[in-house]
């Protein structure tokens, strides 16, 4: 065999699960269809990342890349701003995190792991995948040259992102119960230098007209930061103007926005990624498991994706090394159910983000300190802490505690 482990991607979840298991002694070998460093979205880390980084022997070269220092989130609408500070959450661990540019933190990752001994092939695309044979999974690749060439392991983690190679090549992909949307985003030159902005903090505003609509402002180190709208699917089909255009006569619509960003220099071109919403009928299956947004990506309004990426790095490692062992390993219960635990209570705020509860909830000025502690744990990331009360039975509470909320 070429590997005991073939990783397919290199991104967060490719790289940690992969330094994870190179420091079990496993031989692994990544296959990245891209080039590293190259652009990426989900740029705003949840402090709960910083306990899986720490595990993988990763988090002080994070550390020394000198990214933007993050310890909240703020919110905004109709000029009225609340903020939560992760320090000031329920659960225990980290509350202080970073805002980081993907394409170098990705690529920080995937260094240090190769670093470590993990091989990397760049430019390998994956087109078929076989794992008739138990214990011996095969992929096939084509490089940049459109040469193809066979890989065989014992196991093979899909941390493919958006690409969701084995939900594709294996037909595991299902709809989304979440309705179709698009975000409109770029990098900008903020020049912000208004006094009661707070760089530490992601910014999250809401359009004052449609509140299914939002914004994220996300600081960088550097004075720059990512800017991007999420609408509907179509919202934007009728404005006029180059995406860039459009994008900066959406932002200028919401009043803190408009103030912030009056000097800003909008210098780069903006893309849009729809239907991102995915789900599978399947985690796992003989031979392989699927990690991070190649199995399931909710929304981006609560940063969520990189958390439940290298959540499910951390929760199938150890599995992944019983199973090389030749020790029993029940998949369903121990990463499916587990996984998925955290990744419904995400569901059942993203939900009531769209719907208007949610945001009841976060602009109500009487909150309870006890309950914003316990919310404050589910924007940091810490969804799977089953001490947290807000973690359950969610959605009925969620549902409570928006019906004694004042209308926004």
């Amino acid at each position: 065999m070429d590997a005991d482990v073939l990783i397919i991607g290199a991104g967060p979840a490719g790289s940690v699960a992969a330094q994870m298991l190179n420091k079990l002694g496993y031989r692994v070998i990544i296959l990245e269809k891209e080039q590293f460093p190259r652009f990426s979205i989900g740029e705003s880390l949840l402090p709960q990342c910083m306990a899986f980084l720490e595990q993988a022997d990763m988090l002080q070269a994070v550390t020394d890349a000198g990214f933007q220092f993050k310890n909240g989130a703020a919110f905004s609408l109709a000029g009225k701003l609340t903020e939560f500070d992760f320090r000031q959450k329920f659960s225990a661990g980290w509350g202080t995190t970073f805002q980081v540019q993907r394409a170098h933190f990705d690529q920080v990752l995937a260094d240090t792991a190769a670093a470590s001994g993990v091989v990397i092939h760049y430019h390998h695309s994956i087109v078929a995948a076989d794992f008739a044979t138990p214990g011996h999974a095969r992929l096939t690749s084509v490089d940049a040259n459109g040469v193809q060439k066979q890989w065989s392991a014992a196991m093979v983690m899909d941390a493919s992102g958006f690409g969701r190679i084995l939900p594709r090549l294996l037909e595991l992909e299902t709809p989304s119960s979440l309705p179709p949307r698009q975000a409109l985003f770029t990098h900008i030159e903020d020049r912000i230098a208004v006094a009661n902005y707070d760089r530490n903090k992601i910014l999250i505003a809401i359009h004052p007209k449609f509140h299914e609509i939002w914004y994220w402002l996300i600081p960088f180190s550097n004075g720059r930061c990512s800017l991007g709208v999420v609408t509907p699917q179509g919202f934007l089909d009728d404005r006029n103007g180059s995406p860039l255009e459009v994008l900066r006569e959406m932002a200028f619509e919401e009043p803190r926005l408009a103030e912030l960003l009056q000097s800003a220099v909008f210098d780069t071109p903006a893309n849009t990624i729809g239907g991102y919403s995915a789900n599978v009928k399947q985690l796992y299956g003989q031979g392989f498991v699927l990690l991070g947004n190649a199995g399931e990506f909710l929304d981006p309004v609560f940063s969520s994706g990189i958390t439940i990426a290298l959540k499910s790095a951390a929760l199938a490692v150890p599995l992944v090394d019983r199973q090389l062992r030749g020790q029993s390993v029940n998949w369903s219960l121990e990463y499916e159910t587990a996984l998925r635990s955290g990744i419904e209570v995400f569901r059942a705020y993203v939900e009531a983000w769209y719907d208007g509860r949610f945001q009841k909830i976060i602009f109500e000025d009487q909150q309870l300190a006890s309950i914003k502690a316990m919310i404050c744990s589910i924007l940091a990331g810490y969804a799977w802490d089953q001490a947290n009360p807000m973690t359950q039975r969610c959605a009925n509470k969620i549902e409570a505690i928006a019906d004694i909320c004042p209308a926004l």
